[in-house]
């Protein structure tokens, strides 16, 4: 057993041997407890590259659905977790540390999005991924950037619609498919803190860059993207655009991904507000590291645990995202 005293801040705080090579001691751990590493585009490079699979929120719902390892290990934040436990109940699910939080979710207590929806009779809720299980309970069906629109629009255009926990998200949304959703105020740190000013100054420094855009950034931001969507669809446009230079207004960690499928193109980091920063991270996601995640294969600590009436109520709209979204 593994003594209490010895679990810190969310993670198993216990320093790995000297002189390991951490990437092979790590592929030993998941072989000999038939795991899976998945892991967000936002998390470091070298967790990335370690991976058995790395994706956005619909592909890492998609693969803890069907995978049929033993163990899940999820290394993005604690939502991503909770919802690989509501998919595969009968598997351990565990992340590098689950003080990984994420702003999004935070921003939208289960208590009081309960009043908002009881403030608002007759509507169908839709709630973005980025949100806790308690959450999932409440929502009718949940939805990831990569589907959001299609799923609206599956709905009849005189549905009365409550969307959270992301307004930005929803205001995109809204100004696609010509909606009134009635939109919860949150808001992703990360997101919410590019500098339109800072960004218009590295495109006159560079000529010729486009900017890509996450629909979860302000209404300033995304007017003045070439591209806007998901995370793997930022991916897919830079590899297939002709153009070699790109502004990326995302979390920074998919630059990895993106020098890695165009190794002959310039990805710059879109730059917050901060005077001290050049490119824009989660300090969530960054808490996951190569060492806290042999810690978390080699004694099975951080687990995630979500009682059966949770898993049973939260399930319904992650399962109706992936029929609606024919996956």
């Amino acid at each position: 057993m593994i003594n209490d005293k010895l679990k810190k801040s969310g993670f198993l705080n216990i320093p790995v041997p000297e002189n390991i090579d951490l990437v092979e001691a790590i592929k030993r751990l998941k072989r000999e407890k038939n795991a899976v590493i998945l892991a967000h585009y936002y998390q470091e490079s070298e967790i990335q590259d370690i991976a058995d699979f790395v994706g956005d929120s619909l592909a890492l719902a998609q693969w803890a659905a069907k995978t049929e390892a033993d163990v899940i290990v999820l290394c993005g934040v604690h939502f991503m977790g909770e919802t690989a436990k509501i998919l595969s109940p009968e598997k351990k699910v565990f992340v590098p540390d689950s003080d990984a939080g994420c702003s999004l979710a935070d921003s939208c207590p289960a208590d009081e999005f309960e009043k908002f929806i009881k403030r608002h009779p007759g509507h169908t809720v839709i709630s973005y991924v980025n949100t806790t299980a308690a959450v999932k309970t409440l929502t009718d069906v949940v939805v990831t950037s990569t589907n959001a629109r299609r799923i609206v629009e599956s709905f009849p255009p005189e549905t009365k619609i409550i969307f959270g926990p992301d307004e930005n998200l929803g205001n995109y949304i809204n100004s696609l498919t010509g909606r009134n959703m009635v939109l919860w105020k949150g808001a992703c740190h990360v997101h919410e803190q590019f500098s339109l000013e800072k960004i218009l100054a590295l495109k006159e420094e560079h000529p010729g860059a486009l900017v890509l855009a996450h629909p979860e950034c302000k209404t300033v931001i995304l007017k003045i993207a070439d591209c806007i969507d998901s995370t793997s669809g930022l991916l897919k446009f830079s590899t297939h655009s002709p153009v070699k230079k790109f502004i990326v207004a995302t979390e920074s960690g998919i630059l990895h991904k993106m020098q890695l499928s165009n190794p002959g193109k310039v990805f710059i980091p879109a730059p917050p507000n901060d005077a001290t920063c050049a490119c824009n991270e989660c300090n969530f996601m960054k808490l996951n590291t190569l060492e806290k995640l042999y810690n978390c294969l080699k004694y099975e600590v951080p687990e995630i645990f979500i009682s059966e009436e949770v898993q049973r109520k939260a399930v319904k709209p992650i399962r109706k995202m992936l029929e609606i979204s024919g996956l």
